[in-house]
């Protein structure tokens, strides 16, 4: 966001409203300490891992962990009692040894004493060495003896002058623009309550002026005049209302759950709390899952209250699409709230996407009319939608609305003339006369793609839409898909009640121009997200080959699906391709499951086999022995032989996917932007 701009957007292909949100400041009842925030410890993770204040796991500590603390104990105890015992005796063998040799009776007295001296000392290590290893003493003393003397310790040293003085600039969340020349601004945002969005945000525009030093006494007169509302969001937001997960924005991460302390999880991520951010989400997530298993409620809304954070900070835009009564934050969380079929809605839908090419904006809306069974006939759809489109934006300056594209494509007369004459007042009509003439000569036949699309604009020409879709200025105003250069948050609430076949269209329609404008986007410094609930009707072959496009775009997708069967089948394989990131619900059918199992691969496993045959070993004795054994107790002497391997095994088997995950839980695997891969996790996302 630049200085000057931070506050601008271009409102000739958006509406942004302009008024306050109705609670504009971070909560009251939670205070925040933006001090402790800002210096909290953030070291290095894998990807998924929430790095705030996260502690690295010690494997070798996390094994020894696992034993119980009595087993620990007694096991301690009596490798030193042991370890006593031996060292006594050692220290005895060892005087009688030198004895013999002569060294001690022969020899000065302090002489003698250096030599019993070091005897006992070698002795003593050699026994606390076996002995301590075997007790695992280094663990009895960090897990009950570290602590016990910690809490004992009452005094410690005072800090230095240095040490004081480093550690209040750590704290100093506003210590880069003390040192930076900002010291005015800095001293005016001292006295303010400043929260984790403006922090992030004011930070963003610091960096911003750090660039050319022209903007320098800029930055620090928005900032005296304004505090921390300095460069605010354009709609003066500056927190969310109903704000519930936990959020660092310093890293755009967004807390989900925590990582499971299961042998099938890595030891990095282990009883470490799951978070998503930009990082991950760039490489797209589909996420599968019955209805009820939290795929909204724990996903879905989570991340979008994530994007609409990041938004009013300014790194990112957010777009989340999704049924009316759909649980994705209240209306106040967006900038613009679009609702076809809701009369009270305030905002329209361009079905162009503003796009600057008639031929690329026919193209896409020809793919979203059609539905899945009569993908077969698109190419012939998108070059009749073509022939119309293109010639009324040459004649009009303007993409026709939906009743006159309907009319256009149906052949009426009086709307065919207008067009002609159009043409002509524009001086254009002979660069379209071969495609009105083909039209022509296709309409009133049977395979007439243009009638086949009439109809399916009918679905949107119904009084309920009324305004929702015009693009002559007289409905409402139309948000367009271009604009994902601005912080903006967009909800789109899809009428699948009331319109559902219109839904499904709309919602293909919009995801296609979100691929395309996010992946042709000029500048792509803000992360471009876009959530989708239920992504069974918004996927295509075209979309998805989109989908891999994004990763070097600064944008991502968000995809939940009930069940893969909702997609086509040859449409199924190349969407696990495309995506880097999956999640599987529990509840899943087992065909489902074993899409994400083939997907996830194998791993080495050490597996070890026991085989019981009868003892036929020994004499006649032995022998005699075993068979009144087994004539006593009816068993019969068997030997057991121990056979350890490593075998390929599958991460998560399709069973264990369908019936094996916990209520509450999912298996999610992650890929990172920069080709970093962590392994399907078991995560708990009920805390």
């Amino acid at each position: 966001m630049g200085l000057d701009g931070a506050r601008s957007h271009d409102e000739r292909t958006t509406a942004t409203p302009r008024t306050p949100m109705p609670n504009p400041r971070p909560p009251a009842r939670v205070p925040f300490d933006l001090a402790a925030w800002a210096s909290a410890p953030r070291p290095e993770a894998d990807p998924g891992v929430f790095r705030q204040e996260h502690r690295q796991l010690d494997p070798d500590r996390a094994e020894a962990a696992k034993v119980p603390t009595w087993p620990l104990l007694l096991r301690a105890g009596l490798n030193a009692v042991v370890g006593w015992l031996a060292y006594v005796y050692g220290v005895e063998v060892a005087k009688y040894g030198t004895t013999l040799i002569g060294v001690l009776p022969t020899r000065s007295a302090f002489v003698a004493i250096s030599v019993v001296l070091t005897l006992n000392v070698l002795v003593a290590g050699i026994v606390i060495k076996v002995f301590g290893r075997m007790g695992r003493w280094p663990e009895v003393w960090r897990r009950y003896a570290l602590p016990l003397l910690s809490r004992t310790v009452t005094e410690e040293a005072p800090a230095t002058e240095e040490e004081q003085s480093e550690a209040a600039r750590q704290r100093d969340p506003w210590s880069v623009l003390r040192q930076g020349g900002a010291a005015a601004a800095a001293g005016r945002l001292d006295g303010e309550a400043v929260g984790d969005v403006d922090y992030v945000r004011i930070r963003r525009a610091w960096e911003s002026a750090q660039a050319d030093p022209a903007f320098l006494p800029a930055f620090v007169q928005q900032v005296s005049l304004r505090g921390a509302a300095a460069f605010a969001h354009p709609s003066e937001a500056r927190e969310l209302p109903g704000r519930a997960e936990r959020h660092d924005l310093l890293l755009g991460q967004v807390r989900l759950g925590t990582a499971q302390d299961v042998p099938k999880n890595p030891l990095s991520h282990r009883a470490a709390g799951f978070a998503l951010d930009p990082v991950v989400l760039g490489t797209s997530l589909l996420a599968v899952g019955p209805a009820g298993t939290g795929k909204t409620a724990r996903l879905a809304r989570p991340v979008a209250e994530a994007l609409c954070l990041q938004a009013l900070a300014g790194t990112a835009c957010a777009v989340v699409i999704g049924a009316a009564d759909a649980d994705l934050g209240p209306d106040a969380w967006y900038d613009v709230v679009i609702a076809p079929g809701d009369p009270a809605s305030r905002y329209g839908l361009d079905l162009y996407g503003a796009a600057q090419d008639p031929d690329e904006a026919a193209a896409r809306l020809a793919e979203a009319l059609l539905p899945d069974e009569l993908t077969a006939r698109a190419e012939t759809a998108r070059t009749a939608l073509q022939q119309m489109v293109g010639p009324f934006h040459a004649a009009f300056g303007r993409y026709p609305g939906v009743r006159e594209l309907r009319a256009l494509l149906a052949g009426e007369p009086e709307s065919l003339e207008a067009l002609v004459k159009g043409l002509r007042a524009a001086e254009r009509l002979g660069s379209f006369e071969r495609d009105l003439a083909h039209r022509e000569h296709q309409r009133g036949r049977a395979d007439d793609p243009g009638a086949l699309l009439a109809d399916r604009l009918a679905l949107l020409d119904r009084p309920a839409f009324e305004g929702a879709f015009t693009t002559d200025g007289t409905g409402r105003p139309p948000f367009a898909m271009r604009v994902l250069d601005h912080p903006l948050r967009v909800r789109v609430k899809l009428p699948e009640r009331s319109h559902p076949e219109a839904a499904r269209m709309l919602s293909r329609l919009l995801v296609g121009q979100f691929v395309q404008a996010a992946g042709s986007r000029g500048d792509r410094s803000l992360f471009a997200g876009l959530v989708v609930d239920d992504a069974s009707a918004a996927l295509d072959a075209g979309i998805v080959r989109g989908l891999q496009r994004l990763r070097g775009a600064n944008a991502g997708v968000v995809l939940l699906l009930r069940t893969l069967v909702d997609l086509p089948e040859a449409l199924r394989a190349p969407l696990f391709g495309a995506v880097g990131c999956r999640a599987a619900f529990p509840g899943i059918a087992p065909w489902d499951g074993r899409l994400f199992s083939e997907a996830w691969g194998t791993h080495l496993v050490r597996e070890t086999a026991v085989t019981l045959a009868p003892d036929t070993s020994g004499g006649i004795v032995r022998r005699a022995g075993r068979l009144g054994r087994k004539a006593l107790s009816g068993t019969t002497a068997q030997t057991e032989s121990v056979t350890t391997r490593e075998v390929e095994r599958l991460r998560w088997s399709p069973s264990d996917l369908a019936h094996a995950l916990p209520a509450g839980h999912a298996v999610v695997s992650l890929t990172a932007v920069s080709g970093e891969q962590v392994p399907p996790l078991l995560v708990d996302l009920r805390g």
